[in-house]
């Protein structure tokens, strides 16, 4: 799994910032490993110079092997509070995505028997199903 790093120009990046931000995202997601080919970080400062609560947007895109991208947002005070809740929502995204598509295909056991490329795959409405849902709960 690939992870890149993005930020505005004012959240000032660094190495130490992006490998921080890497191991947060590799050891929250670090189960689906095998099933994902990258996910983009994108760390914005909604305020700018001013100080605000929740000004600190974090938003993860995963994009699983054979299925459209994910996307969460997570908003908070603090860059790190921003990026951990984004790496847990995405979790929770991927975790509804690969169970339904194991009910749906009868059970399967391990996240690599649900990848492909099916046609009749409903990852989009799932995502959108899900996302309304963390809406309507977290605002």
């Amino acid at each position: 799994m690939q992870i890149q790093v993005n930020s505005d120009n004012h959240i000032e990046s660094s190495i130490r910032l992006e490998e921080w931000v890497r191991t947060t995202v590799e050891s929250t997601l670090e189960r689906y490993d095998e099933d994902l080919t990258r996910v983009e970080v994108h760390i914005r400062d909604e305020n700018g110079d001013k100080p605000g609560p929740h000004d600190i947007r974090c938003q993860m895109e995963a994009r699983p092997k054979g299925h459209q991208p994910i996307s969460v947002t997570h908003k908070a005070d603090s860059l790190d509070q921003a990026v951990d809740g984004a790496a847990v929502k995405l979790d929770h995204a991927l975790e509804h995505l690969f169970g339904k598509l194991r009910s749906k295909r009868g059970g399967a056991t391990t996240l690599s028997s649900v990848r492909g490329n099916d046609a009749d795959n409903p990852d989009a409405l799932l995502q959108e199903e899900f996302l309304e849902k963390d809406e309507a709960l977290h605002g």
